[in-house]
Protein backbone atom coordinates (compact mmCIF):
# COMPACT_ATOMS: atom_id res chain seq x y z
CA UNK A 1 0.00 0.00 0.00
CA UNK A 2 1.20 3.51 -0.84
CA UNK A 3 -0.02 6.19 1.55
CA UNK A 4 -0.54 9.62 0.04
CA UNK A 5 -0.15 11.55 3.29
CA UNK A 6 0.56 14.83 1.52
CA UNK A 7 -0.20 17.01 4.56
CA UNK A 8 2.79 15.76 6.57
CA UNK A 9 6.00 16.84 4.75
CA UNK A 10 5.19 20.57 4.56
CA UNK A 11 4.73 20.70 8.36
CA UNK A 12 7.75 18.73 9.47
CA UNK A 13 10.45 21.39 9.78
CA UNK A 14 8.20 23.85 11.63
CA UNK A 15 6.70 21.18 13.90
CA UNK A 16 10.12 19.86 14.93
CA UNK A 17 11.56 23.35 15.42
CA UNK A 18 8.65 24.34 17.65
CA UNK A 19 8.90 21.16 19.71
CA UNK A 20 5.40 20.09 18.65
CA UNK A 21 6.48 16.82 17.04
CA UNK A 22 8.55 14.54 19.24
CA UNK A 23 9.94 12.04 16.70
CA UNK A 24 8.97 9.09 18.87
CA UNK A 25 6.79 6.09 18.13
CA UNK A 26 4.74 3.74 20.27
CA UNK A 27 7.66 1.30 19.97
CA UNK A 28 9.89 3.77 21.78
CA UNK A 29 7.27 4.26 24.48
CA UNK A 30 6.71 0.54 25.03
CA UNK A 31 10.43 -0.23 25.06
CA UNK A 32 10.94 2.49 27.67
CA UNK A 33 8.21 0.98 29.86
CA UNK A 34 9.69 -2.51 29.59
CA UNK A 35 13.11 -1.15 30.54
CA UNK A 36 12.00 1.19 33.36
CA UNK A 37 9.03 -0.55 34.95
CA UNK A 38 8.75 -4.12 33.59
CA UNK A 39 6.69 -5.44 36.49
CA UNK A 40 4.22 -2.58 36.64
CA UNK A 41 0.62 -3.43 35.76
CA UNK A 42 0.13 -2.14 32.22
CA UNK A 43 -3.24 -3.46 31.13
CA UNK A 44 -6.37 -4.91 32.70
CA UNK A 45 -9.15 -6.00 30.34
CA UNK A 46 -12.65 -7.07 31.33
CA UNK A 47 -15.12 -8.96 29.17
CA UNK A 48 -18.48 -8.07 30.67
CA UNK A 49 -20.44 -11.01 29.25
CA UNK A 50 -18.11 -13.71 30.56
CA UNK A 51 -16.55 -11.84 33.48
CA UNK A 52 -13.08 -12.77 32.20
CA UNK A 53 -10.38 -10.43 33.54
CA UNK A 54 -6.89 -10.46 32.01
CA UNK A 55 -3.91 -8.57 33.35
CA UNK A 56 -0.51 -7.81 31.79
CA UNK A 57 2.60 -6.22 33.19
CA UNK A 58 4.67 -4.14 30.82
CA UNK A 59 7.11 -7.03 30.45
CA UNK A 60 4.26 -9.36 29.52
CA UNK A 61 2.70 -6.82 27.16
CA UNK A 62 6.00 -6.35 25.35
CA UNK A 63 6.42 -10.11 25.03
CA UNK A 64 2.90 -10.57 23.64
CA UNK A 65 3.50 -7.78 21.12
CA UNK A 66 6.72 -9.41 19.94
CA UNK A 67 5.13 -12.85 19.61
CA UNK A 68 2.20 -11.45 17.66
CA UNK A 69 4.55 -9.50 15.39
CA UNK A 70 6.40 -12.72 14.58
CA UNK A 71 3.09 -14.43 13.84
CA UNK A 72 2.06 -11.62 11.50
CA UNK A 73 5.41 -11.79 9.74
CA UNK A 74 4.95 -15.54 9.24
CA UNK A 75 1.68 -14.74 7.41
CA UNK A 76 3.55 -12.39 5.10
CA UNK A 77 2.45 -9.15 6.77
CA UNK A 78 5.08 -6.45 6.58
CA UNK A 79 5.80 -2.78 6.22
CA UNK A 80 2.84 -0.63 5.08
CA UNK A 81 0.48 -3.62 4.90
CA UNK A 82 -2.95 -2.79 6.31
CA UNK A 83 -4.17 -5.01 9.15
CA UNK A 84 -7.89 -4.43 9.72
CA UNK A 85 -9.40 -5.32 13.06
CA UNK A 86 -13.04 -5.40 14.15
CA UNK A 87 -12.57 -6.01 17.85
CA UNK A 88 -14.19 -4.55 20.96
CA UNK A 89 -12.06 -3.30 23.86
CA UNK A 90 -10.27 -6.60 24.40
CA UNK A 91 -6.62 -6.99 25.30
CA UNK A 92 -6.04 -8.40 21.83
CA UNK A 93 -6.78 -4.95 20.38
CA UNK A 94 -3.93 -3.32 22.29
CA UNK A 95 -1.54 -6.20 21.60
CA UNK A 96 -2.29 -6.21 17.89
CA UNK A 97 -1.56 -2.50 17.46
CA UNK A 98 1.74 -2.90 19.29
CA UNK A 99 2.58 -5.93 17.14
CA UNK A 100 1.83 -4.06 13.91
CA UNK A 101 4.08 -1.25 15.08
CA UNK A 102 6.94 -3.70 15.57
CA UNK A 103 6.94 -4.62 11.86
CA UNK A 104 5.71 -1.42 10.24
CA UNK A 105 2.20 -2.62 9.43
CA UNK A 106 -0.67 -0.14 9.58
CA UNK A 107 -3.61 -0.85 11.87
CA UNK A 108 -7.13 -0.15 10.59
CA UNK A 109 -9.55 -0.34 13.55
CA UNK A 110 -13.17 -1.01 12.55
CA UNK A 111 -16.18 -0.51 14.80
CA UNK A 112 -17.83 -3.79 15.89
CA UNK A 113 -21.22 -2.37 14.82
CA UNK A 114 -20.18 -2.36 11.14
CA UNK A 115 -21.74 -4.96 8.89
CA UNK A 116 -21.16 -6.21 5.33
CA UNK A 117 -21.89 -2.93 3.58
CA UNK A 118 -19.50 -0.76 5.59
CA UNK A 119 -16.83 -3.42 5.91
CA UNK A 120 -16.70 -4.33 2.23
CA UNK A 121 -16.14 -0.71 1.27
CA UNK A 122 -13.51 -0.02 3.96
CA UNK A 123 -11.56 -3.24 3.44
CA UNK A 124 -11.39 -2.68 -0.30
CA UNK A 125 -10.55 0.99 -0.05
CA UNK A 126 -7.76 0.32 2.46
CA UNK A 127 -6.59 -2.80 0.60
CA UNK A 128 -6.51 -4.73 3.87
CA UNK A 129 -4.42 -7.90 3.75
CA UNK A 130 -5.55 -9.33 7.08
CA UNK A 131 -8.76 -9.00 9.08
CA UNK A 132 -9.05 -9.87 12.76
CA UNK A 133 -12.56 -10.43 14.14
CA UNK A 134 -14.17 -11.96 17.22
CA UNK A 135 -15.84 -15.28 16.65
CA UNK A 136 -18.98 -13.93 18.31
CA UNK A 137 -19.59 -10.60 20.02
CA UNK A 138 -22.90 -9.51 21.54
CA UNK A 139 -24.61 -12.48 19.92
CA UNK A 140 -23.45 -11.69 16.38
CA UNK A 141 -21.36 -14.15 14.34
CA UNK A 142 -18.50 -11.96 13.10
CA UNK A 143 -16.53 -14.93 11.81
CA UNK A 144 -19.33 -15.99 9.48
CA UNK A 145 -19.73 -12.45 8.18
CA UNK A 146 -16.00 -12.07 7.58
CA UNK A 147 -15.75 -15.31 5.66
CA UNK A 148 -18.81 -14.44 3.59
CA UNK A 149 -17.43 -11.07 2.50
CA UNK A 150 -13.84 -12.23 1.87
CA UNK A 151 -14.45 -13.08 -1.84
CA UNK A 152 -15.52 -9.47 -2.41
CA UNK A 153 -12.19 -8.13 -1.08
CA UNK A 154 -9.39 -9.26 -3.43
CA UNK A 155 -6.58 -7.91 -1.23
CA UNK A 156 -7.77 -9.83 1.84
CA UNK A 157 -5.49 -12.85 2.25
CA UNK A 158 -6.13 -13.87 5.85
CA UNK A 159 -8.91 -13.85 8.43
CA UNK A 160 -7.89 -14.35 12.07
CA UNK A 161 -10.55 -15.12 14.67
CA UNK A 162 -10.34 -14.32 18.39
CA UNK A 163 -11.83 -17.32 20.25
CA UNK A 164 -11.61 -19.23 16.98
CA UNK A 165 -10.21 -22.68 16.37
CA UNK A 166 -7.62 -24.15 14.07
CA UNK A 167 -4.98 -22.41 11.96
CA UNK A 168 -6.97 -19.13 11.73
CA UNK A 169 -7.37 -18.74 15.50
CA UNK A 170 -5.83 -15.72 17.20
CA UNK A 171 -4.16 -18.03 19.73
CA UNK A 172 -2.48 -19.82 16.83
CA UNK A 173 -1.11 -16.48 15.63
CA UNK A 174 0.14 -15.77 19.14
CA UNK A 175 1.63 -19.19 19.81
CA UNK A 176 3.74 -21.60 17.83
CA UNK A 177 6.48 -19.21 16.83
CA UNK A 178 9.23 -20.48 19.08
CA UNK A 179 11.25 -21.38 16.01
CA UNK A 180 11.30 -17.75 15.03
CA UNK A 181 12.66 -16.87 18.42
CA UNK A 182 15.95 -17.96 16.90
CA UNK A 183 18.53 -16.05 14.94
CA UNK A 184 16.15 -14.02 12.77
CA UNK A 185 13.62 -12.98 15.42
CA UNK A 186 15.51 -9.84 16.41
CA UNK A 187 15.77 -8.82 12.78
CA UNK A 188 12.08 -9.33 12.12
CA UNK A 189 11.19 -7.24 15.16
CA UNK A 190 13.54 -4.37 14.34
CA UNK A 191 14.20 -4.31 10.60
CA UNK A 192 10.99 -2.60 9.49
CA UNK A 193 9.95 -0.55 12.47
CA UNK A 194 8.14 2.58 11.29
CA UNK A 195 9.55 6.05 11.59
CA UNK A 196 7.62 8.82 13.36
CA UNK A 197 6.27 10.20 10.06
CA UNK A 198 5.19 6.83 8.64
CA UNK A 199 1.47 6.08 8.66
CA UNK A 200 0.65 3.94 11.68
CA UNK A 201 -3.14 4.23 11.84
CA UNK A 202 -5.91 4.24 9.22
CA UNK A 203 -9.29 5.15 10.70
CA UNK A 204 -12.49 5.66 8.74
CA UNK A 205 -14.85 8.53 9.41
CA UNK A 206 -18.14 9.53 7.85
CA UNK A 207 -18.55 12.89 6.17
CA UNK A 208 -20.41 14.81 3.52
CA UNK A 209 -19.37 12.56 0.65
CA UNK A 210 -21.77 9.82 1.72
CA UNK A 211 -18.88 7.34 1.89
CA UNK A 212 -16.40 6.82 4.72
CA UNK A 213 -13.04 8.55 4.40
CA UNK A 214 -9.77 6.93 5.51
CA UNK A 215 -7.97 9.24 7.95
CA UNK A 216 -4.19 8.69 7.98
CA UNK A 217 -2.17 9.41 11.11
CA UNK A 218 1.51 9.09 11.97
CA UNK A 219 3.10 8.68 15.38
CA UNK A 220 4.06 12.34 15.27
CA UNK A 221 0.51 13.56 14.64
CA UNK A 222 -1.01 11.28 17.28
CA UNK A 223 1.57 11.98 19.96
CA UNK A 224 1.51 15.72 19.24
CA UNK A 225 -2.04 15.61 20.57
CA UNK A 226 -1.71 13.09 23.37
CA UNK A 227 1.18 14.83 25.14
CA UNK A 228 -0.46 18.28 25.62
CA UNK A 229 -3.79 16.56 26.32
CA UNK A 230 -2.28 14.61 29.21
CA UNK A 231 -0.44 17.70 30.49
CA UNK A 232 -3.61 19.82 30.56
CA UNK A 233 -5.41 17.09 32.48
CA UNK A 234 -2.52 16.59 34.90
CA UNK A 235 -2.17 12.92 34.00
CA UNK A 236 1.01 10.93 34.71
CA UNK A 237 2.54 7.58 35.55
CA UNK A 238 0.49 7.11 38.73
CA UNK A 239 -2.87 7.36 36.94
CA UNK A 240 -5.18 4.51 36.03
CA UNK A 241 -7.05 5.20 32.78
CA UNK A 242 -10.41 3.49 32.39
CA UNK A 243 -11.64 3.15 28.80
CA UNK A 244 -15.11 1.85 28.01
CA UNK A 245 -15.50 3.99 24.88
CA UNK A 246 -14.65 1.93 21.78
CA UNK A 247 -10.96 1.81 20.95
CA UNK A 248 -12.00 1.63 17.29
CA UNK A 249 -12.86 5.32 17.78
CA UNK A 250 -10.11 7.90 18.07
CA UNK A 251 -11.20 8.52 21.68
CA UNK A 252 -10.46 4.99 22.82
CA UNK A 253 -7.45 4.49 20.58
CA UNK A 254 -5.50 7.60 21.51
CA UNK A 255 -6.43 7.96 25.17
CA UNK A 256 -7.17 4.36 26.20
CA UNK A 257 -4.49 2.53 24.23
CA UNK A 258 -1.62 4.89 23.40
CA UNK A 259 -1.70 7.43 26.23
CA UNK A 260 -1.26 5.03 29.18
CA UNK A 261 1.82 3.51 27.53
CA UNK A 262 3.25 6.95 26.78
CA UNK A 263 2.73 7.96 30.41
CA UNK A 264 3.91 4.62 31.86
CA UNK A 265 0.50 4.50 33.49
CA UNK A 266 -2.05 1.67 33.70
CA UNK A 267 -5.06 1.06 31.45
CA UNK A 268 -8.33 -0.68 32.29
CA UNK A 269 -10.54 -1.76 29.38
CA UNK A 270 -14.24 -2.68 29.40
CA UNK A 271 -15.73 -4.15 26.22
CA UNK A 272 -19.41 -3.22 26.54
CA UNK A 273 -20.92 -0.28 28.34
CA UNK A 274 -22.55 -1.44 31.54
CA UNK A 275 -22.54 1.44 34.04
CA UNK A 276 -22.70 -0.68 37.20
CA UNK A 277 -19.68 -2.68 36.05
CA UNK A 278 -17.88 0.56 35.20
CA UNK A 279 -18.47 1.81 38.73
CA UNK A 280 -17.23 -1.50 40.14
CA UNK A 281 -14.10 -1.33 37.97
CA UNK A 282 -13.37 2.22 39.07
CA UNK A 283 -13.49 1.11 42.70
CA UNK A 284 -11.64 -2.17 42.22
CA UNK A 285 -8.86 -0.82 39.99
CA UNK A 286 -8.57 2.67 41.43
CA UNK A 287 -9.33 4.32 38.10
CA UNK A 288 -8.56 8.04 38.19
CA UNK A 289 -9.50 9.18 34.67
CA UNK A 290 -11.95 8.27 31.95
CA UNK A 291 -13.30 9.81 28.75
CA UNK A 292 -16.66 9.15 27.10
CA UNK A 293 -19.66 10.85 25.54
CA UNK A 294 -22.39 12.57 27.53
CA UNK A 295 -24.77 9.56 27.82
CA UNK A 296 -22.00 7.59 29.56
CA UNK A 297 -21.66 10.32 32.19
CA UNK A 298 -25.43 10.28 32.74
CA UNK A 299 -25.42 6.51 33.18
CA UNK A 300 -22.44 6.39 35.53
CA UNK A 301 -23.85 9.15 37.72
CA UNK A 302 -27.14 7.29 37.98
CA UNK A 303 -25.44 3.96 38.75
CA UNK A 304 -23.30 5.42 41.53
CA UNK A 305 -26.21 7.33 43.04
CA UNK A 306 -28.45 4.25 43.07
CA UNK A 307 -25.76 1.97 44.51
CA UNK A 308 -24.78 4.40 47.25
CA UNK A 309 -21.15 3.31 46.77
CA UNK A 310 -18.77 6.20 45.97
CA UNK A 311 -15.94 6.24 43.41
CA UNK A 312 -13.37 8.36 45.27
CA UNK A 313 -10.43 7.53 42.98
CA UNK A 314 -12.09 9.01 39.87
CA UNK A 315 -10.59 12.50 39.64
CA UNK A 316 -11.60 13.48 36.12
CA UNK A 317 -14.31 12.57 33.60
CA UNK A 318 -13.75 14.12 30.19
CA UNK A 319 -16.97 14.44 28.22
CA UNK A 320 -17.13 14.97 24.45
CA UNK A 321 -19.38 14.21 21.50
CA UNK A 322 -22.41 16.22 22.62
CA UNK A 323 -23.11 19.26 24.82
CA UNK A 324 -23.25 18.54 28.57
CA UNK A 325 -26.43 19.79 30.26
CA UNK A 326 -25.76 22.08 33.22
CA UNK A 327 -27.80 20.00 35.69
CA UNK A 328 -25.81 16.90 34.71
CA UNK A 329 -22.52 18.62 35.57
CA UNK A 330 -23.91 19.58 38.96
CA UNK A 331 -25.25 16.07 39.61
CA UNK A 332 -22.04 14.40 38.50
CA UNK A 333 -19.91 16.69 40.64
CA UNK A 334 -22.12 15.95 43.64
CA UNK A 335 -22.51 12.19 43.14
CA UNK A 336 -19.12 11.27 41.67
CA UNK A 337 -16.97 13.95 43.27
CA UNK A 338 -15.29 14.20 39.88
CA UNK A 339 -14.14 17.17 37.79
CA UNK A 340 -16.17 17.23 34.57
CA UNK A 341 -14.15 18.45 31.60
CA UNK A 342 -15.85 19.37 28.33
CA UNK A 343 -13.97 18.88 25.07
CA UNK A 344 -14.34 18.87 21.31
CA UNK A 345 -12.34 17.09 18.66
CA UNK A 346 -12.33 15.07 15.46
CA UNK A 347 -10.84 11.86 14.11
CA UNK A 348 -8.62 14.06 11.95
CA UNK A 349 -7.08 15.88 14.93
CA UNK A 350 -7.90 14.11 18.17
CA UNK A 351 -9.03 16.42 20.96
CA UNK A 352 -8.78 20.05 19.84
CA UNK A 353 -10.27 21.99 22.76
CA UNK A 354 -10.63 21.22 26.48
CA UNK A 355 -11.53 23.30 29.49
CA UNK A 356 -8.83 23.50 32.15
CA UNK A 357 -8.95 21.70 35.49
CA UNK A 358 -9.09 25.00 37.36
CA UNK A 359 -11.86 26.44 35.19
CA UNK A 360 -15.25 27.06 36.80
CA UNK A 361 -17.68 24.16 36.38
CA UNK A 362 -19.94 26.46 34.38
CA UNK A 363 -17.51 26.34 31.45
CA UNK A 364 -18.09 22.58 31.15
CA UNK A 365 -21.68 23.12 30.07
CA UNK A 366 -21.42 26.55 28.45
CA UNK A 367 -18.32 25.94 26.28
CA UNK A 368 -16.41 23.15 24.54
CA UNK A 369 -13.09 24.36 25.91
CA UNK A 370 -10.11 26.29 24.59
CA UNK A 371 -7.34 25.08 22.26
CA UNK A 372 -4.58 22.76 23.41
CA UNK A 373 -0.99 23.95 22.96
CA UNK A 374 0.00 23.62 19.31
CA UNK A 375 -3.57 24.33 18.15
CA UNK A 376 -4.91 27.52 16.55
CA UNK A 377 -8.57 28.25 15.85
CA UNK A 378 -10.46 30.85 13.91
CA UNK A 379 -14.10 31.42 13.08
CA UNK A 380 -14.73 32.78 9.59
CA UNK A 381 -17.64 33.83 7.42
CA UNK A 382 -18.56 32.27 4.07
CA UNK A 383 -15.88 34.38 2.36
CA UNK A 384 -13.16 33.24 4.74
CA UNK A 385 -13.01 36.51 6.67
CA UNK A 386 -12.29 36.12 10.37
CA UNK A 387 -15.24 37.03 12.57
CA UNK A 388 -15.12 38.90 15.89
CA UNK A 389 -15.71 37.17 19.22
CA UNK A 390 -19.24 35.97 19.81
CA UNK A 391 -20.28 35.64 16.17
CA UNK A 392 -21.13 32.23 14.69
CA UNK A 393 -19.25 31.08 11.60
CA UNK A 394 -17.26 28.25 10.08
CA UNK A 395 -14.62 26.78 12.39
CA UNK A 396 -11.09 26.33 11.05
CA UNK A 397 -8.27 24.53 12.88
CA UNK A 398 -4.51 24.65 12.38
CA UNK A 399 -3.01 21.98 14.58
CA UNK A 400 0.20 20.06 15.13
CA UNK A 401 -2.00 16.95 15.34
CA UNK A 402 -3.76 17.49 12.02
CA UNK A 403 -3.90 14.26 10.06
CA UNK A 404 -1.80 13.31 7.04
CA UNK A 405 -4.77 13.36 4.67
CA UNK A 406 -7.58 11.13 3.45
CA UNK A 407 -6.37 7.92 1.81
CA UNK A 408 -6.67 8.11 -2.00
CA UNK A 409 -8.75 11.30 -1.70
CA UNK A 410 -6.35 14.22 -1.32
CA UNK A 411 -8.92 16.46 -3.01
CA UNK A 412 -11.06 16.12 0.14
CA UNK A 413 -8.30 16.98 2.62
CA UNK A 414 -9.89 20.36 3.37
CA UNK A 415 -6.58 21.96 4.35
CA UNK A 416 -5.32 25.13 2.65
CA UNK A 417 -1.74 26.10 1.82
CA UNK A 418 -1.36 27.78 5.21
CA UNK A 419 -2.40 24.64 7.07
CA UNK A 420 -5.95 25.66 8.05
CA UNK A 421 -8.31 22.68 8.14
CA UNK A 422 -12.03 23.27 7.53
CA UNK A 423 -13.74 21.26 10.26
CA UNK A 424 -17.18 21.49 8.64
CA UNK A 425 -18.53 22.68 12.00
CA UNK A 426 -20.01 26.02 12.92
CA UNK A 427 -18.99 27.66 16.17
CA UNK A 428 -18.53 30.89 18.05
CA UNK A 429 -15.47 31.89 20.05
CA UNK A 430 -15.49 34.13 23.12
CA UNK A 431 -12.95 36.77 24.00
CA UNK A 432 -10.92 34.23 26.03
CA UNK A 433 -10.61 31.77 23.14
CA UNK A 434 -13.21 29.28 24.41
CA UNK A 435 -15.45 27.89 21.67
CA UNK A 436 -18.99 26.61 21.50
CA UNK A 437 -19.99 24.32 18.65
CA UNK A 438 -23.34 25.61 17.41
CA UNK A 439 -24.07 23.25 14.54
CA UNK A 440 -22.59 21.30 11.69
CA UNK A 441 -22.37 22.23 8.09
CA UNK A 442 -21.52 18.58 7.52
CA UNK A 443 -24.56 16.39 7.05
CA UNK A 444 -23.83 14.08 9.97
CA UNK A 445 -25.91 13.21 13.02
CA UNK A 446 -24.04 12.38 16.23
CA UNK A 447 -25.99 9.78 18.21
CA UNK A 448 -24.39 9.15 21.57
CA UNK A 449 -20.98 10.06 20.18
CA UNK A 450 -21.44 7.85 17.08
CA UNK A 451 -21.51 9.58 13.68
CA UNK A 452 -24.41 8.52 11.44
CA UNK A 453 -23.58 8.90 7.72
CA UNK A 454 -26.80 10.60 6.69
CA UNK A 455 -26.23 10.73 2.94
CA UNK A 456 -25.47 7.01 2.77
CA UNK A 457 -28.66 6.06 4.63
CA UNK A 458 -30.71 8.46 2.50
CA UNK A 459 -29.26 6.91 -0.65
CA UNK A 460 -30.38 3.48 0.52
CA UNK A 461 -33.91 4.68 1.31
CA UNK A 462 -34.20 6.19 -2.15
CA UNK A 463 -33.99 2.61 -3.44
CA UNK A 464 -37.21 1.72 -1.65
CA UNK A 465 -40.02 1.47 -4.21
CA UNK A 466 -42.36 3.60 -2.09
CA UNK A 467 -39.97 6.52 -1.52
CA UNK A 468 -40.12 9.61 -3.71
CA UNK A 469 -38.14 11.93 -1.44
CA UNK A 470 -36.32 11.44 1.86
CA UNK A 471 -34.43 13.59 4.35
CA UNK A 472 -32.82 12.34 7.54
CA UNK A 473 -32.37 14.89 10.30
CA UNK A 474 -31.52 14.97 13.97
CA UNK A 475 -33.94 15.42 16.81
CA UNK A 476 -32.98 16.13 20.39
CA UNK A 477 -32.65 13.29 22.89
CA UNK A 478 -31.92 13.79 26.58
CA UNK A 479 -29.61 10.80 26.89
CA UNK A 480 -27.95 10.40 23.47
CA UNK A 481 -27.88 14.06 22.48
CA UNK A 482 -29.40 13.31 19.07
CA UNK A 483 -31.35 10.59 17.34
CA UNK A 484 -32.19 10.24 13.65
CA UNK A 485 -35.58 10.76 12.05
CA UNK A 486 -36.41 9.91 8.44
CA UNK A 487 -38.89 12.26 6.78
CA UNK A 488 -40.32 10.64 3.68
CA UNK A 489 -42.56 11.82 0.84
CA UNK A 490 -44.03 8.62 -0.67
CA UNK A 491 -44.65 8.02 -4.34
CA UNK A 492 -48.29 8.42 -5.48
CA UNK A 493 -50.37 5.51 -4.31
CA UNK A 494 -47.53 4.08 -2.17
CA UNK A 495 -47.19 3.74 1.60
CA UNK A 496 -44.32 3.25 4.00
CA UNK A 497 -44.49 2.54 7.72
CA UNK A 498 -41.74 2.44 10.34
CA UNK A 499 -41.55 -1.36 10.46
CA UNK A 500 -41.25 -1.53 6.68
CA UNK A 501 -38.46 1.05 6.64
CA UNK A 502 -36.49 -0.80 9.32
CA UNK A 503 -36.91 -4.15 7.57
CA UNK A 504 -35.77 -2.66 4.26
CA UNK A 505 -32.64 -1.09 5.78
CA UNK A 506 -31.77 -4.29 7.59
CA UNK A 507 -31.88 -6.05 4.22
CA UNK A 508 -29.21 -3.58 3.04
CA UNK A 509 -26.97 -4.91 5.82
CA UNK A 510 -26.01 -1.57 7.34
CA UNK A 511 -25.11 -1.03 10.97
CA UNK A 512 -28.23 -1.16 13.14
CA UNK A 513 -27.22 2.10 14.85
CA UNK A 514 -27.52 3.88 11.49
CA UNK A 515 -31.22 3.04 11.10
CA UNK A 516 -33.46 6.06 11.89
CA UNK A 517 -35.44 5.72 15.10
CA UNK A 518 -38.44 7.69 13.84
CA UNK A 519 -40.31 7.94 10.57
CA UNK A 520 -42.46 10.91 9.55
CA UNK A 521 -44.47 10.70 6.32
CA UNK A 522 -45.33 14.02 4.64
CA UNK A 523 -46.95 15.16 1.44
CA UNK A 524 -44.11 17.60 0.72
CA UNK A 525 -40.79 18.89 2.07
CA UNK A 526 -39.99 22.49 2.98
CA UNK A 527 -37.68 23.66 0.20
CA UNK A 528 -35.87 26.64 -1.26
CA UNK A 529 -37.10 28.21 -4.53
CA UNK A 530 -34.55 26.03 -6.31
CA UNK A 531 -36.02 22.90 -4.74
CA UNK A 532 -33.32 22.17 -2.15
CA UNK A 533 -34.77 20.60 0.99
CA UNK A 534 -34.51 22.90 4.00
CA UNK A 535 -33.27 20.48 6.61
CA UNK A 536 -32.98 23.21 9.21
CA UNK A 537 -36.74 23.72 8.95
CA UNK A 538 -37.34 20.00 9.41
CA UNK A 539 -35.13 20.02 12.51
CA UNK A 540 -37.01 22.99 13.91
CA UNK A 541 -40.35 21.30 13.24
CA UNK A 542 -39.21 18.07 14.88
CA UNK A 543 -37.91 19.80 17.96
CA UNK A 544 -40.91 22.10 18.44
CA UNK A 545 -43.34 19.20 18.04
CA UNK A 546 -44.97 20.34 14.80
CA UNK A 547 -43.82 17.16 13.01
Amino acid sequence: MEFDAVLLPPRRAHSIAQGLWHDRTINDALDACVAACPDKLALTALRVETGELRRFTYRELGDVADRLALGLARLGIGRNDVVAMQLPNWWQFTALYLACSRIGAVLNPLMPIFRERELTFMLNHGEARLLVVPKVFRGFDHEAMARALKPAVPSLQHIVVVDGEGPDAFDTLLAGHDAQRGSDAAGILSRHRPGPDDITQLLYTSGTTGEPKGVMHSANTLMANIIPYAERLGLGQHDVVLMASPMAHQTGFMYGLMMPIMLRASAVLQDTWEPRRVAELVRAEGASFTMASTPFLTDLTKAVRESGQPVPSLKTFLCAGAPIPGPLVEQARSVLGTKIVSAWGMTENGAVTLIRLDDPDELAFSTDGCPLPGVELKVVDSDGKELPAGQVGNLLVRSCSNFGGYLKRPQLNGTDADGWFDTGDRARMDANGYIRISGRSKDVIIRGGENIPVLEVEALLYRHPAVAQVAIVAYADERLGERACAIVVPKPGQQLDFEGMVAFLKEQRIALQYIPERLVVREAMPATPTGKVQKFRLREMLNDGSL
